[in-house]
Formats: C-alpha cells, sequence, structure tokens
C-alpha cells in the first residue's frame, strides 16, 4: 500500500529556496511514478513536476521548469521537489500523488486523476 507524507513547506522570500520530502509510509514504492501538484486558493489543482518509475525521467511544468527539480531515492522511498528561485506566484499547497498506471508519454501524468493516492499536502509561501 501506498501512503504519502509531504514535509518542508514553509514561509520563504521571493528568489528562496525550499526542498519539499515526500514520504511512502507504506510497504513500497516499487512501480509508482510520483508527481506533484500544487493548489492555491481559489484555483484548480495543477501539475508542477513527475519522475517515472522506470528510467526516473521528469517533466516539468513551463512556469516552473528550470527553476524546480524532481528526484527520488527508491530505496528509502522518497521523492524531492527542489523549488529554487521561487515566485509569489508559487504560493499554494503542493501534493505528492503516487500512480501505478503506464503512459507511453508525459500528458497522461499531468493530470490528477492519474493519481490514486495523495499526500495531505505542505503550504508553501512566497512572501514579495
Amino acid at each position: 500500500q501506498v501512503q504519502l507524507v509531504e514535509s518542508g513547506g514553509g514561509l520563504v522570500q521571493a528568489g528562496g529556496s525550499l526542498r519539499l520530502s515526500c514520504i511512502n509510509s507504506g510497504r513500497t514504492f516499487s512501480g509508482y511514478s510520483v508527481g506533484w501538484f500544487r493548489q492555491a486558493p481559489g484555483k484548480e489543482r495543477e501539475f508542477v513536476a513527475y519522475i517515472r518509475w522506470s528510467g526516473g525521467s521528469t517533466h516539468y511544468a513551463d512556469s516552473v521548469k528550470g527553476r524546480f527539480t524532481i528526484s527520488r531515492d527508491n530505496a528509502k522511498k522518497m521523492v524531492y521537489l527542489q523549488t529554487n528561485s521561487l515566485k509569489p506566484e508559487d504560493t499554494a499547497v503542493y501534493y505528492c500523488a503516487a500512480s501505478d498506471v503506464y503512459y507511453s508519454d508525459n500528458s497522461g501524468y499531468t493530470t490528477p486523476r492519474t493519481y490514486a493516492y495523495w499526500g495531505q499536502g505542505t503550504q508553501v509561501t512566497v512572501s514579495s
């Protein structure tokens, strides 16, 4: 089973960095691709980044490309999101999610409905 818990959020000034962590307290992460999404007040949940289980390839939303980096440590059952050069518009609750569905291209992993397992979220607030 997969049980996700995020941590690492907080308040940071524009231009700063945070490292978000997502740990699976369940039995295994084997076979699961993991995505990060975010949701700001009054807005829909939006895709940020994902990393495949197989091969570890990654894909990012255009809004974070070059600033955020997703990585994973399968042995520790951890996935990380390094966020750099943060902007006020990055303010949101950040969620990690896991999926065992296979898609040959990236598009399937950018939609929330692909993911069956979700964490509770961690708040990121960027002040100007």
